[in-house]
């Protein structure tokens, strides 16, 4: 693994250190540290609105309701 690095670092021009550090930080972030709110989330785009909701597209009451 570590010779991968190293060839990675010099086709980079950046010291194979620095892709090390580089990738057990990323590894620190999505692993160690998962995000675990809303928070951390950036808001992305889910595309055009096809249809404006109504208040029959609400399933609140339906979650709610016991007998389901």
């Amino acid at each position: 693994m570590y010779a991968e690095f190293k060839v990675a670092s010099k086709s980079a021009g950046r010291p194979t250190s620095e892709l090390i550090r580089e990738a057990m930080e990323l590894y620190r972030r999505e692993r160690l540290r998962p995000v675990g709110d809303l928070a951390g989330f950036r808001p992305r785009s889910a595309g055009r609105v096809l249809r404006p909701l109504t208040a029959d597209d609400d399933l609140l009451d339906e979650m709610l309701d016991s007998d389901s």
